[in-house]
């Protein structure tokens, strides 16, 4: 039986109360989280330590790599050298000459630079012409007679002239024009304005009538390039003349075409270029035509 604890017994404590095993997995915990904590901490401090000392201790290593660097190939191929097979070579390749061979071949001279290429320090200083400071100067008299006797031609005689031939042989003052008198100048005459239209004008009219065509002479299927629609055959005829000394390059090799229509009980006439070989070539007038604002259209006869 458990004795009753009477007023005077000791107070019961928090380990007297917890069970013995309980209170061994608490102090256990308590250790293992120590001890990760100190360990985390240590870790921290190494890889901190590790990474300021890096740029100093981590110098690289660089080893020799075993084995030959070069290995000369089986079938080198290229070209010979000049210095290759002569017995020379053998005597610091072997330490003794090599046995004389049946067939001796002296070896080649030297190449040596021009003296263009030669360094300037190298190049001897051409001798400068000694001057004799005691010889006397010559007069110009002197050399002159010099040069005559090496028969050499004088450049020219200077003849004896007065100021009396100079005087005579100037233009006298009073027959020049003075220079401050005035003079009239001649303007010059306007030119025509009329002059291009009148010589065009014709050229244009016998060029019109002498390649006029007509439309009912034309078979199915020609092609043509409109230019436009008059209430007359005539305005028809001055149109083209227009035209012809405006696109003189275009209408060249081309023939006017005028051709009577009604519409409408209106009757007017058309005016029409001829000369195409194809419809591509009609679409190509019309086009310079028209980047020039000319009516143009292209049509097929029917």
């Amino acid at each position: 039986m458990r004795a009753e604890r009477g007023y005077g017994a000791a107070p019961l404590t928090q380990d007297a109360v917890r069970p013995p095993i309980a209170a061994g997995l608490s102090k256990l915990s308590t250790y293992a989280g120590g001890a990760m904590s100190l360990a985390l901490v240590v870790g921290i401090t190494v890889w901190g330590y590790g990474v300021i000392m890096r740029d100093v201790s981590g110098v690289p290593v660089v080893r020799a790599m075993e084995g030959p660097m070069r290995v000369a190939p089986e079938t080198p191929g290229g070209t010979t050298a000049d210095h290759i097979g002569l017995a020379v070579n053998a005597v610091p390749a072997d330490g003794s000459a090599a046995p004389t061979p049946d067939q001796l071949t002296l070896a080649p001279k030297p190449v040596d630079l021009v003296d263009e290429d030669r360094p300037q320090s190298n190049l001897e200083a051409a001798p400068t012409p000694a001057i004799d400071s005691e010889a006397p100067a010559q007069s110009p008299a002197d050399v002159m007679a010099d040069l005559l006797a090496r028969d050499v031609t004088p450049l020219g005689e200077v003849a004896d002239t007065t100021p009396s031939d100079v005087l005579d042989a100037t233009t006298s003052v009073d027959a020049l024009p003075a220079l401050s008198a005035l003079t009239e100048t001649l303007r010059p005459r306007q030119r025509p304005t009329g002059i291009k239209s009148r010589m065009a004008d014709p050229v244009a009219a016998a060029v019109g009538v002498a390649l006029k065509i007509d439309a009912d002479s034309l078979p199915i299927g020609t092609r043509l390039a409109q230019l436009g629609a008059f209430d007359s055959a005539a305005t028809a005829e001055k149109e083209w003349q227009r035209l012809s000394v405006r696109f003189s390059d275009y209408m060249a090799g081309k023939a006017p075409v005028i051709q009577e229509a009604q519409s409408g009980g209106r009757t007017f006439w058309r005016l029409r270029a001829h000369g195409f070989a194809d419809l591509s070539d009609a679409r190509r007038f019309c086009a310079a035509l028209q980047a020039e604002r000319a009516e143009c259209i292209p049509v097929v006869t029917r």
